[in-house]
């Protein structure tokens, strides 16, 4: 970090100053030439720590995993529309984890424009989707916006803030000091309506015997959300379902929740006797794609819909409400016996070894970043028997959220080390994230499931009835060469082996949680199309 010394402040010295005055002091970068005075501008800030990513998909993912640990947004910096573009996918999923963020764009200078350069594009158009836009007047201006993009990211409706700075609002001079954002609204809990709306639906539903389901769901489910939805379906009976939350507390001391399937003929079965459904931080369930014969909607038709919260409010708030109205207290914590981890299966590595070597090796307190849908499904069948940890999926379905999410995880919470369970064909796609880790030292262990397919298209197109040929299997193959990710890991400057059983994953893991700094682990899966879920007509 360089001085800060007797000097003016120029718009970017306004901007970023303004953003660490108000708590943002992390960026995940990969700037360009139009962003040369913002860099200077975070290199003078006291207190801000720069990350540099070698592609902005790890910018922006990075910066979803900080904000969704940390619990505050951290700076994305982009060069211009096509850097931007290059993010998108990972702005995608942080705005289906409703997460904090605010994105420094550098534009071309104003006055050049009008050349229509050949990096100049609709800044604009591509921001528009996201979230808010603010864009720059003048130098003077900047502080202003990013108080404006703080509040916005906090507590605005969307959580993403884009912040588009021409060139010479950057390095022109200003007089103006930084200062404090816009007051934030405080969270006030649930609408009293709302909760004795779900209270009165819950008791009708004990004293009925028709089923009922408590959703939950959002930014966070914390261990004190867990606890009191098991206080609640103590004293009415009621299921509990997670569903596509952000950031999930899991393990041992918990009560046992159920995920909702991922596939549709079980996400059905799993809602079929539903008649009142109380949706807390979550939004109704729907399938994620849409499949003939098969309605969007897995609630039946007939089933009583109420809102407790949504994801802009705190679920713990909501459920603490909830349980008042129902005169219940929070639920006990859970601890049970260690049971499908007392021991663990030998041979070639599956999803279930895989599991349960992974679940095994869980410290306690880790962070645990998930993209593994097929391989992946033993830990999630088995960790709730694991060690007290966070769990992070990838809600938003775009691929390659993964590894740059343990990056920005690992970043937040220094004292934790972060387990990275990885499909090898996502990993694919923000690969670069492993150099960003050896560069940072980040305390990653990253287990690569290699079972050189993109397996679950494999598994959609058996539930489809699709056969292809040779080479229309080839779409679906990444075997043929099959990618040696030790060696891509080696020249990313991470260490790595090669695992093919469960001893050796086991191993491997405990290897890795003693030694300081990134791993990897690349587990060799036993090479099988898992059988279709079930697809069928649903009316």
């Amino acid at each position: 970090m360089g001085q800060t010394g007797a000097m003016s402040l120029t718009g970017a010295d306004l901007l970023v100053q303004t953003a660490v005055l108000n708590g943002v002091d992390h960026c995940f970068a990969n700037p360009g030439t139009t962003e040369l005075h913002l860099v200077q501008a975070l290199d003078r800030a006291e207190n801000m720590r720069n990350v540099l990513c070698a592609f902005e998909g790890v910018c922006s993912g990075a910066a979803d995993g900080f904000a969704r640990m940390a619990g505050r947004p951290a700076l994305g910096l982009f060069h211009l529309g096509p850097g931007y573009a290059n993010a998108l996918a990972n702005l995608h999923n942080a705005r289906r984890h409703h997460t904090p963020m605010i994105n420094l764009i550098g534009d071309q200078a104003s006055w050049h424009l009008e050349a229509d350069a050949p990096l100049t594009s609709d800044v604009d158009l591509l921001t528009g989707w996201t979230g808010a836009t603010l864009r720059s007047g003048g130098a003077s201006d900047t502080g202003r916006i990013m108080a404006e993009a703080v509040k916005a990211a906090v507590d605005g409706p969307q959580r993403i803030a884009n912040i588009v700075i021409p060139a010479d609002h950057a390095w022109g001079e200003t007089d103006r000091s930084p200062g404090a954002a816009l007051p934030q609204a405080a969270d006030t809990g649930p609408n009293p309506k709302a909760v004795s709306e779900a209270a009165a639906a819950l008791r009708e539903a004990a004293q009925s015997k028709e089923g009922a389901a408590l959703m939950l769901g959002g930014p966070l489910i914390s261990a004190g959300s867990l606890r009191l939805a098991d206080g609640i379906r103590a004293a009415t009976g009621c299921e509990i379902f997670t569903t596509r939350a952000a950031r999930l507390e899991m393990g041992q001391h918990l009560p046992i929740v159920s995920e909702l399937p991922y596939f549709p003929q079980p996400l059905f079965a799993a809602l079929a006797d539903v008649r009142h459904a109380v949706m807390a931080g979550a939004e109704e369930p729907v399938t994620f794609f849409g499949y003939p014969d098969t309605p969007s909607h897995p609630l039946p038709a007939a089933a009583q819909r109420y809102v407790l919260s949504d994801q802009n409010q705190s679920l713990e708030l909501a459920l603490e409400a909830l349980g008042a109205e129902l005169g219940v207290l929070e639920g006990g914590s859970t601890e049970r016996p260690a049971g499908d981890l007392s021991q663990l299966d030998r041979g070639p590595l599956d999803p279930r070894n895989l599991g349960q070597a992974f679940a095994r090796g869980i410290p306690e307190g880790a962070v645990v970043v998930s993209e593994s849908i097929t391989s992946g499904g033993g830990y999630r069948a088995l960790a709730a028997h694991a060690a007290p940890h966070t769990l992070l999926s990838v809600t938003g379905g775009a691929i390659g959220g993964g590894l740059p999410a343990a990056v920005g995880a690992a970043v937040a919470c220094p004292d934790r080390q972060v387990l990275s369970l990885q499909a090898d064909g996502s990993a694919l796609y923000t690969i670069q994230a492993l150099w960003t880790m050896a560069r940072e030292s980040l305390d990653i262990t990253v287990v690569i499931c290699a079972n050189r397919r993109y397996q679950i298209l494999d598994i959609e197109l058996q539930a489809a009835g699709i056969e292809l040929s040779d080479t229309g299997s080839s779409l679906t193959d990444l075997s043929g060469p099959h990618v040696d990710f030790t060696q891509v890991a080696a020249g990313f400057g991470v260490p790595a082996v090669s695992v093919q059983s469960g001893e050796e994953l086991e191993a491997a893991l405990a290897r890795a949680a003693v030694e300081p700094g990134p791993n990897l682990i690349e587990a060799v899966m036993v090479p099988a199309i898992q059988p279709s879920p079930g697809f069928g007509k649903i009316a």
